[in-house]
Formats: C-alpha cells, sequence, structure tokens
C-alpha cells in the first residue's frame, strides 16, 4: 500500500506541475516517490518484484499522461486512449530499465542514467513517427516564461535537465539524512537543492531584466474566423470563407498593416484545391483582387491542397488511394496541409506542413504497419488522410523584404525543428493552427503557451492565428502581449518586431539530448561486466 501511494503521487505531482492550470516547480520533486517505491521494492525480498515494480510505475505514469491530456477524448475516443496508454507504457520501459541498471551501479550513477535516458526518450519522441513530445518535460514552464530565458541556449531539454537534476538531489538527500539522521548533512543538502533550483532563476531573470528587443517594427493583423470544424468548415465553399475572412480584415486593416494572416486549412473547400492550378484558381484571384485595395499587404493563409495522378508509377509513398475516375482507372492523390503567401508581386510562395499528427496525417512506419493494419488511420482530430510533405523548411519573403516563417499547428511543439525557419532568414514566426477540435480544455490553451517556448529559443516575435482561439501575439521574451479569446470571431492587430539574431540554441539545437547518449551508452556497457549490487546505497 506504501508503494501504491508513493506512486501515485508521482502521477498526481507531475500531473499537477502541468500548463496551463498547473505550478512547474513541483516537477522538482515529482519523481521522488516513485524513486522511492523502485528502492524499496529492488531492495526486498517480495515476490515478482519486477511486476509490480511495472504496475506501479505504469500507474504513476498513466495518471501523469490522463490528467494532462484527457482532452484529446474530445477530438476521439481510442485516439486519446492509445496515446495516453502507449506513452505511459514508454515511459515504464524508461523507468524498468533504470531499475535494472541501478541494481549494478551507485545512486548517483544510476540517477545519471535515469536523467540521461529520459531526455533519450523525449529526443525521440521529436524524432521518430509515433512522436509525440506533448508531455516532454521541458514544456512544464511555458506559463511561467521568467523562468526560463536561458532557454534560448538549451532549449527545453535544459528544463528537462534541470526537472532531473533538483529530484536526484532531493532522492539522494533524503537517503543520506535517513542513513545518518544528521540535521547538518539535511542543511547542507537542502542548499545545494535550493541553490540548483534559484540561481536558473536568477540567470533567467537578468536575462529578462536586460533583454530588449532591437526596434524593427512589422504591423500584422490575425483572422480568427471561429468556424466549427465538425459542423461547417469542410462543407462551407472557399468563396464564402473569403469573404468571411477579408469582411473581418476590412474593419482592422489600414494601408500600413504588412500582413494579413488567416489559420490552418481555412481554405478546406471539398478535397482541397488542386495544387498544380493555384496560380489560376478562383481562390487566388479572389485574394488577388482584395489586395488591391492593400498594396503594402502580405496574405499569408492555410489552405488544402491536393495533387492527382493516373500512373501509379508516378505517385509516391504518401499518396492516397481515391477511387477511379468516370472510365473506370484509378486514381491516387497527394493532400497538403499547407500555407501560401500571396502580395501585388506575382510570385506565390507555399509551404507544406511536414510534422505531422500520428494517424491523422500520417501511417507511421506503414511498410511494416500497412500489411498489418491495413489502410486504418486514427481521428486525433481533423482530415483522415495521408499528407505529403516537403524536406526543408521556408521563409516567406513579404514585399517590405521581411521574412516569415510559416508555422504550422502541430510544428510550433517542435523546437529544433522551428529553428529551421530561423535559419531560412525568417525575422518572426507566423504559427496558424485550428484548434477547435478538443473544444474549450487545456489542449489549447497548452498549445497557445508552447508556442511562448519557441519565442524564447529562437528570440523571435509570433503571430499566431488561430481558427478557434486563441490567437495572438508573442514577444521575444515568450510574452503574451494580445490575445482574442476561444470561441471569439474577430481580428486582432498588433505590432512585432523583427529579428536577425540567431540565438545559441537555433545554432546548435537539442545538443544536450544529443550529449545525453554518452552516458547512457556507457552505463549500458559497463553493466555487462559490473555484478549485481546487494543494496542500493
Amino acid at each position: 500500500m506504501k508503494n501504491l501511494l508513493l506512486a501515485c503521487a508521482t502521477g498526481l505531482l507531475l500531473a499537477l506541475a502541468w500548463p496551463t492550470y498547473g505550478f512547474p516547480l513541483l516537477l522538482f520533486f515529482g519523481f521522488v516517490p516513485l524513486l522511492f517505491a523502485t528502492r524499496n521494492l529492488n531492495t526486498s525480498d517480495v515476490k515478482r518484484p519486477r511486476l509490480k515494480l511495472f504496475g506501479l510505475s505504469y500507474l504513476a505514469f498513466f495518471i501523469f499522461n490522463i490528467i494532462t491530456t484527457w482532452w484529446l477524448y474530445n477530438s476521439t475516443g481510442f485516439g486519446m486512449w492509445f496515446a495516453v496508454l502507449a506513452n505511459s507504457l514508454l515511459m515504464t520501459l524508461v523507468w524498468m530499465l533504470y531499475s535494472r541498471i541501478s541494481k549494478r551501479f551507485s545512486i548517483s550513477l544510476s540517477l545519471t542514467f535515469l536523467g540521461a535516458l529520459w531526455m533519450l526518450f523525449e529526443f525521440m519522441h521529436l524524432n521518430w513517427e509515433f512522436a509525440w513530445p506533448w508531455l516532454n518535460l521541458g514544456n512544464a514552464f511555458a506559463t511561467y516564461t521568467g523562468l526560463i530565458q536561458w532557454y534560448e541556449y538549451t532549449g527545453t531539454f535544459g528544463g528537462t535537465l534541470w526537472v532531473w537534476l533538483v529530484n536526484a538531489l532531493i532522492f539522494k538527500g533524503i537517503l543520506a539524512y535517513a542513513e545518518r539522521k544528521n540535521r547538518r548533512i539535511l542543511s547542507v543538502k537542502l542548499a545545494i537543492v535550493a541553490a540548483v533550483i534559484l540561481i536558473p532563476i536568477g540567470i533567467s531573470q537578468l536575462i529578462l531584466l536586460n533583454y530588449t528587443e532591437t526596434e524593427n517594427p512589422v504591423e500584422v493583423v490575425l483572422l480568427q474566423p471561429n468556424i466549427d470544424p465538425y459542423t461547417e468548415k469542410y462543407n462551407t465553399t472557399n468563396e464564402r470563407i473569403a469573404d468571411l475572412l477579408f469582411e473581418e480584415a476590412s474593419k482592422t486593416l489600414t494601408s500600413s498593416t504588412d500582413y494579413l494572416i488567416a489559420p490552418e486549412t481555412v481554405l478546406a473547400e471539398g478535397a482541397g484545391v488542386d495544387l498544380r492550378s493555384f496560380a489560376f484558381s478562383a481562390e487566388r484571384q479572389k485574394a488577388q483582387q482584395f489586395l488591391e485595395d492593400y498594396p503594402n499587404l502580405n496574405y499569408l493563409a492555410g489552405i488544402q491542397f491536393y495533387r492527382v495522378y493516373n500512373d501509379k508509377a508516378a505517385t509516391l509513398p504518401t499518396s492516397n488511394y481515391v477511387g477511379k475516375d468516370r472510365i473506370g482507372n484509378p486514381i491516387w492523390a497527394d493532400f497538403f496541409n499547407s500555407a501560401f503567401l500571396l502580395n501585388q508581386q506575382d510570385s506565390i510562395q507555399i509551404y507544406h506542413k511536414s510534422k505531422l499528427v500520428v494517424g491523422v496525417e500520417n501511417f507511421p512506419y506503414q511498410n511494416v504497419l500497412k500489411p498489418l493494419l491495413g489502410d486504418i488511420m486514427l481521428d486525433l482530430g481533423g482530415t483522415v488522410s495521408m499528407k505529403t510533405t516537403q524536406d526543408n523548411r521556408v521563409a516567406f519573403t513579404g514585399s517590405n523584404d521581411t521574412k516569415v516563417g510559416p508555422v504550422i499547428c502541430y510544428e510550433s511543439v517542435y523546437g529544433a525543428f522551428v529553428t529551421d525557419y530561423v535559419k531560412e532568414g525568417a525575422e518572426f514566426l507566423a504559427i496558424i493552427t485550428n484548434d477547435a477540435w478538443w473544444g474549450d480544455t487545456q489542449g489549447h490553451k497548452q498549445h497557445l503557451n508552447y508556442a511562448r517556448l519557441r519565442a524564447i529559443e529562437t528570440r523571435r516575435s509570433i503571430a499566431r492565428s488561430a481558427n478557434t482561439g486563441i490567437s495572438a501575439f508573442i514577444n521575444q521574451k515568450g510574452e503574451l502581449i494580445k490575445e482574442l479569446g476561444y470561441g471569439l470571431r474577430g481580428s486582432l492587430k498588433g505590432t512585432l518586431n523583427a529579428n536577425k539574431t540567431l540565438t545559441f540554441y537555433v545554432r546548435f539545437g537539442d545538443y544536450l539530448a544529443r550529449l545525453a547518449f554518452i552516458p547512457v551508452l556507457l552505463l549500458l556497457i559497463l553493466s555487462f561486466f559490473i555484478k549485481r549490487r546487494v543494496t542500493q546505497v
């Protein structure tokens, strides 16, 4: 019962630390109860200790996952359960490997292994085809950006390392006091813990107080059409959507506005717009007609494109079989979740979303899974079809030569991925998204606040246009400047500063996660040559 309560305590502490309702400093001792439960089982003579530890750790991580991401249920029942159960299992497997290693090494080395292994787990969640980095520990500080201004040097992995370092120190400190009952030792340990917590916070505050944005103003208008994706969006013509957008825009636009930004796939009638003929489409012509009244305006919006094939040899691995034409020949199509930029110049700039939602826009490891599962796709919220991506990021160039990175929805959760827009010259970021799938829950609030992390990492201002909230302007310190609330229709005008300076994190990316590979590999190799320790002291 004691170990069961310890496991539940870890799950609850981690969940209560999460944005946007939680307090992230709870993470600093959130893993300590489960560490003690693990130690209890590893040093006891109970039957089937590994099975019991598996159950306890799975329970802890299930509590964490279900409380923080239950809102996925609003878009799909099964998809939520798959995400929660699978992610809890992966976290449990990390913990079980730590438990095995802890029987062969000292506490310090074992905790070093655990922290480094957890960072590699998070790194995997950023890069494999079942990617789900939503609960990476560094994300938990998203609503307390005054604590983590140093993310411009470390990215969110700096936050993960911080969390594990403090948990390890607290765990070791309690063990040392329990063994020796020496208050002086306890005082020293607590002082070290306080220093490890407070010094990074102090550094962050110094950065915050001394960071000044270079004046390079860009006036932006954000559109929030508030179209229900379940009942309206895909059943409304692009012409009517465009009329709504331009009507709202006209209420706010001025002759000095540089960018008008509309949300993800705001134009998505039917199968979308033919990519090959977009230059001659009614959608482009209507936009160009509107732009005639605003000669300096750049219009950036989300759209669904398609490209049809009649020859299977020309298809891509992501192409979808869509049926037969009128004479019975098979047809395949690529679908794209894309952004475009138009102005009074003749060129059309297009970008295709490339970090896709698992099971909705991407069939992971389809060469292996498709023969087993067929064409099944999980409805995690959105139009369910394989999407085609592109290999490189782009920065759209406006008529005033200012460059903007068109970040589409889920892409904004990936720190190093977003830096690629900056490396391509983006001076500010435009995040276009549709967060209506989950209802008025923590889902869209967490998504908004994760964007604040990208602002700090890249020192790029962010203009965020959401279909159903929250549209917002975020400055280079990750502070919310203006926002338009959930469920509201309208436009939001603001001025942000463009920036060309590259941060340390933009230059070097997730280097902390890559360095974590070294202790994990070394300790794994050494574990094969070291006998099991009798006790973990």
